[in-house]
């Protein structure tokens, strides 16, 4: 070898982003469970968020923005946060309850003249945000595009008739919840949802949080994966059953959400940009109790009618056992024996993503990641988390 020559470099080894952020010693459980789950590959990219009332005693983010793992998953990354959203959308109908604007057990048609078309003048606001209006999705013909025009998406639905009586039970409102509930917010306050929820909640939080993510922020969207085909065989349900007609009114794919069109929609129901440490800080709210740093957003009264009735019986639309409460889903051990009992609220998102607003120990906790696990609420690694985060709690 004369001294011109060089030996050629070895590949550069492609290392995995060591997880970031900061963990309260009490919660080291929890951070091993997820760096176990980033170095065995069950998950691409994610982020982890706890308060115990309003302080952050876990902030945690590792992997990967991107299947070809080229962008490390940062501090400041957003993914879509599919049905978490939810929990944010009945938020700011909350917020309306507590400012005397919005009266649970009115009917939805005194905000809304509208909707009392085709029979539905019973409807009253609780059903929407409790799941048991009759309205869980769009008659046909409806497509995903159609949607995404959320002013006539809603007209759409206040023109057709329920699928059952109000009351009667739940029946999960996939995709039109935060349709209804933000039109609602916009008959009574005059702003969108995605307005009202920037100004009203995520800006005086400090919650990186968007129901209509301008352009300027796309750089920092990490896209989701879509999850294995769904095992969902809807051919065996009725054509008329309120599963059916939700579950194709309209059918979507995880892909919509990697279009601008879908950001910037700002759906109340499915289309949420945000991490683990916006979706915790928003449902702090609940579990402190309505005060957060001084800010006082709801009164006790308020929160305690989160959890003064629930539904209790097989969903039409999951056709699993829930118990839906005032805006989010509360624990039931026939469904979720992984959440305590008690004055906790919580809801996921499509994908294995997870909140949950525990005001009987003031104590909220999120997990949102980029990489879809089969199933609606939570999901294999969300319950691991989850359960980490109680052994925590109870040690």
């Amino acid at each position: 070898m004369t001294s011109t020559e060089t030996t050629p470099a070895a590949p550069t080894p492609v290392v995995d982003p060591p997880i970031d952020g900061t963990c309260d010693a009490r919660f080291a459980g929890l951070r091993d469970e997820f760096a176990r789950r980033l170095a065995n590959g069950d998950e691409l990219g994610a982020s982890l968020a706890v308060f115990v009332g309003d302080e952050p005693v876990v902030d945690l983010w590792g992997g990967w923005a991107d299947p070809a793992r080229t962008r490390p998953w940062n501090s400041d990354t957003l993914t879509n946060v599919w049905s978490i959203s939810k929990t944010v959308t009945a938020l700011a109908a909350l917020l309306l309850v507590e400012r005397g604007q919005l009266d649970p057990e009115a009917s939805v048609a005194t905000y809304w003249p509208e909707f009392a078309a085709a029979g539905k003048a019973g409807v009253l606001v609780k059903h929407v945000l409790m799941h048991t209006s009759g309205v869980s999705g769009w008659a046909q013909p409806i497509t995903g595009d159609d949607i995404l025009d959320v002013d006539a998406a809603a007209a759409r639905l206040a023109a057709q008739p329920a699928w059952w009586p109000a009351g009667a039970a739940s029946g999960y409102h996939l995709l039109d919840y935060g349709h209804l509930v933000g039109e609602l917010v916009r008959r009574v306050d005059g702003r969108s949802l995605g307005a009202f929820v920037r100004e009203e909640l995520a800006e005086p939080l400090g919650a990186d949080f968007w129901l209509g993510l301008p352009e300027s922020e796309d750089r920092r969207v990490s896209d989701v994966v879509p999850p294995p085909p769904s095992q969902l065989d809807l051919g065996a349900l009725p054509p008329d059953s309120p599963a059916f007609r939700t579950f194709t009114g309209p059918v979507l794919g995880a892909e919509v959400t990697w279009t601008r069109a879908w950001r910037a929609a700002g759906v109340g129901g499915a289309g949420g940009q945000g991490n683990a440490r916006s979706v915790a800080r928003l449902n702090s709210v609940l579990a402190t109790g309505g005060q957060v740093d001084g800010m006082r957003l709801l009164s006790p009264a308020t929160v305690e009618r989160v959890f003064a009735e629930h539904t209790d019986g097989i969903d039409l639309v999951l056709g699993l056992p829930l118990r839906f409460a005032l805006g989010w889903a509360v624990s039931n051990p026939a469904s979720t024996p992984w959440i305590p009992e008690g004055r906790v609220a919580f809801w996921g998102g499509w994908g294995g993503s997870i909140v949950i607003a525990d005001v009987d120990r003031g104590v909220t906790f999120a997990y949102v990641m980029n990489r879809m696990s089969p199933g609606i609420i939570g999901s294999e690694r969300s319950d691991a988390y989850t359960r980490a985060v109680y052994a925590a709690l109870d040690a």
